[in-house]
């Protein structure tokens, strides 16, 4: 949220600087994330003054050109000008050499210089409002009053503000802070806290609106449920026309564009004070003004120009024929105010919270009045606000009164009490509080104290502190405005030995993670609701929609169900950083994954390791060569030998999938831990990804439960050397690497250490659906030198095995 510096002063009694802001609102838990000076001109017209025409002839050598003289209050200058109301004796705006001139912010300024305009000399130009950035108009140059001396600086003249915006990164539970009032409150009770100051909240004045005009409308609500507190007023003749500057540039200030007088006033009011405003045209309204829920199929047409169909739980505002505004979120296209408008109906009001948030989801809209409603603003303010707002309509516009104000508040919202105990506070904090400091802190953000005694207070808490129920949420309150830094730190540490489970089930996956960073992967966080579009389009039998978890209540449409597989938000990271420039990705993520079925919903963790493109970094000392199907394997190969899992893993060929192209299946004895290999063409065309990208999808849970099956064994290193055997192969196409390296194990599960794969050749002078393995036999004994008799016995072993059960022959 954007506040302005110069406006939040207008509440403290000091003035205080950005950087003392920063510390002081991040330590009461509204955290400052920047500052921004905002000029209402871009480069504040530094060397641009009031100047005085003192001579103006016809240019020698152009017939739309004057040579003027003028006096800048120091000195006279020979200034070009092709305005043509150029005139002696008028009071005008000079760019003198030097300056720089913004008559489009977002482009390169015109910067002043002595220059030569059809051999005349020119020191500096006489400007149009465009030209100064302050409008649109190019008719001819800027006329001022005949009352301005030459010499004042324009910014000075014009009435131009600089000021710093303030970024605060607002909580959810901070509806309190959504104006610049309720950000003067902390900054008050702060210095009340910590500099001994007096001052306190002061809103500005305002009077009771007072009828003068005859300009009636009825109102009534309906569902008072949804909208608790309902206050309206007309006022008749208002002139709409621009806001004066000083509104234009407090809107500025915090981030909003001028729209017309009215309008930017509900906004001021609404930035001042954190109640959203609206204003009507009262013609539009035509008398009567009806709070309800909207009608089945009904539908209208917001100020976007959408037109938007109504749902029965939305509420509404409207006149007799047609909803005029989604209540709290939206206006209509035909019932706000226009430069025809000259006569208003001002509705202030307090909306339930949760109906706006659902209508505004229902929708899709997010506005600044559906931003404070949604977090419930403060319904004790409304009468203010609306004051405050007729007040300053009557400023900026005229108008007059048209009817007594309406305030419909049928069951009024009561205060929470909470009883606050000091020992308490002292007890959470390990610090004790003088209950002086306590009551001076509460008083300070307008908690009212009922009772008082030695050991507690008896409170009422506003009612625009939602989130303060509890004597948890009150101490709260204190602690943040006394400081977190003043608790101090405990000189002796008291710990609890806890016993816990082996292995340390998160401490294992924070290993496993160290393990692929070092391998150069890099961890995705992915948010666990998605879009249904996956499961609808892609998902297929192994992920239908049928079984997925969908939200009651969903932010969007885009994240209305519970994910069911890791892989498609793991595809979107990859087309998001192919889109980027970073085609290479090495990448993982542990995360959830929710299904729904027989009634029963179920949650399931799982670890997703993915890599697409190059190996490794384009180097002139190595070829690049892309990531396979097998650089993965031997990543997972890595972690299952981390786990001790390795000698419990077996392969089996994995079918086309709803994901996968084609891969393997990862078994420990006869469960299913999960699937290895290739994102289908399908999957990568709907995410617009055009490389291969290669996926291993661990069941996370089922890994776990099977380390029950590792035993870690320690023995001393080898004392002997290895020896090695080889075997060219001639094996039919199908034929896996994997079933050798089983058939070899059995054989013997001594001294054979390791089976490898080094070499694989099809085609030329092999036979149809034949190819030829190079493997690789490795043995060694931990006690004693190997013999050849012992070795020879084996491969003999082994050979007759290949042959027998895989055909194998020698080459």
């Amino acid at each position: 949220m954007k506040i302005s510096s110069a406006w939040l002063h207008e509440f403290l009694p000091v003035h205080k600087t950005p950087e003392q802001l920063d510390q002081l609102l991040t330590d009461t838990g509204l955290e400052v994330e920047g500052f921004e000076t905002i000029e209402s001109v871009k480069g504040g017209l530094e060397g641009v003054v009031v100047a005085e025409v003192v001579e103006c002839e016809q240019h020698p050598n152009a017939d739309r050109l004057k040579v003027t003289k003028v006096n800048n209050g120091k000195e006279l200058l020979q200034v070009v000008c092709g305005a043509p109301n150029v005139a002696v004796g008028q009071k005008v705006i000079l760019a003198q050499v030097g300056a720089a001139l913004y008559p489009k912010p977002d482009e390169p300024p015109l910067k002043m210089k002595v220059t030569k305009i059809r051999d005349v000399e020119s020191h500096g130009m006489l400007c149009a409002e465009d030209e100064l950035g302050l409008g649109t108009s190019h008719d001819g140059i800027l006329v001022l009053d005949p009352s301005a001396k030459p010499g004042t600086p324009a910014a000075e003249y014009l009435e131009l503000e600089s000021d710093v915006q303030i970024e605060i990164g607002l909580t959810p539970n901070r509806a309190d802070a959504m104006g610049h009032v309720g950000v003067a409150r902390d900054v008050l009770a702060y210095m009340a806290c910590h500099e001994g100051s007096a001052a306190k909240l002061q809103l500005k004045e305002t009077k009771k609106p007072v009828k003068e005009a005859e300009l009636p409308v009825s109102v009534s609500v309906e569902n008072t449920e949804k909208c608790p507190r309902y206050m309206g007023i007309t006022l008749s003749g208002v002139a709409i026309k621009a806001s004066p500057a000083w509104l234009q540039n407090k809107l500025r200030a915090v981030g909003l564009s001028p729209i017309n007088n009215v309008v930017d006033v509900t906004n001021y009011v609404m930035r001042e004070l954190g109640t959203p405003l609206h204003a009507f045209d009262a013609n539009v309204v035509n008398g009567k003004v009806i709070v309800r829920t909207a009608k089945a199929g009904e539908k209208m047409i917001t100020l976007d120009g959408v037109e938007r169909e109504l749902n029965e739980e939305d509420l509404v505002i409207a006149n007799e024929k047609e909803a005029m505004c989604i209540a709290g979120v939206f206006g209509g296209n035909h019932s706000g105010i226009s430069d025809a408008t000259t006569n208003v109906f001002l509705e202030a009001a307090y909306f339930q919270p949760v109906s706006v948030r659902k209508t505004a989801k229902r929708h899709g809209l997010s506005t600044d009045a559906s931003f404070r409603f949604e977090r419930g603003v403060d319904v004790d303010l409304v009468p203010y606000a609306l004051e405050r707002a007729v007040q300053l309509i009557q400023e900026v516009a005229g108008g007059k009164v048209g009817m007594e104000v309406v305030d419909l508040y049928p069951n009024p919202i009561q205060k929470r009490k909470v009883t606050l105990r000091f020992n308490r506070i002292n007890q959470l904090l390990g610090h004790e509080i003088a209950p002086a400091v306590i009551q001076n802190i509460l008083t300070s953000l307008d908690f009212e104290i009922l009772s008082s005694t030695s050991e507690a207070l008896e409170l009422s808490v506003p009612n625009y502190r939602i989130d303060v129920d509890r004597e948890i949420d009150v101490i709260e309150e204190v602690l943040r405005i006394y400081g977190f830094n003043l608790i101090p730190l405990p000189e002796k540490l008291n710990t609890s030995l806890v016993v816990s489970q082996k292995p340390d089930l998160e401490r294992l996956g924070v290993n496993l993670a160290e393990v692929l960073a070092g391998m150069g992967f890099n961890e995705m966080l992915n948010n666990s609701l998605t879009s249904p579009q996956y499961a609808e389009k892609l998902g297929g039998e192994q992920f239908p929609v049928a079984k997925a978890v969908t939200m009651l209540n969903p932010l969007s449409q885009d994240l209305a169900v519970m994910r069911q597989s890791l892989l498609f938000q793991g595809m979107e990271t990859v087309a998001h950083n192919q889109n980027r420039q970073n085609p290479d990705l090495r990448l993982f993520e542990f995360g959830k994954t929710y299904s729904f079925e027989n009634d029963i919903y179920s949650e399931n963790k799982r670890l997703l390791i993915l890599m697409t493109g190059n190996k490794q970094e384009e180097s002139w000392a190595q070829k690049l060569e892309k990531s396979t199907l097998f650089t993965l394997k031997a990543v997972v190969a890595n972690l299952f030998e981390r786990l001790g899992l390795a000698s419990f893993i077996q392969e089996e060929s994995l079918s086309e999938q709803a994901i996968l192209a084609d891969g393997y299946q990862i078994r420990i004895l006869k469960n299913v831990v999960g699937t290895l290999g290739w994102v289908n063409p399908k999957v990568k065309k709907h995410f617009g990804v055009k490389q291969d990208v290669f996926v291993a999808d661990l069941d996370w849970d089922a890994v776990l439960d099977a380390l029950k099956l590792a035993k870690v064994q320690y023995k001393e290193l080898p004392k002997t050397f290895e020896v090695r055997r080889d075997f060219s192969l001639l094996l039919d196409s199908k034929v896996r690497f994997a079933e050798i390296e089983q058939i070899a194990k059995k054989v013997d599960k001594k001294i054979l250490q390791r089976v490898g794969l080094f070499d694989v050749y099809e085609g030329k002078n092999l036979p149809e659906g034949k190819k030829s393995y190079a493997v690789s036999f490795t043995f060694q004994d931990q006690e004693q030198t190997l013999k050849d008799t012992q070795v020879d016995g084996i491969m003999n072993a082994i050979r007759g095995e290949l042959e027998k059960q895989l055909g194998a022959e020698l080459r």
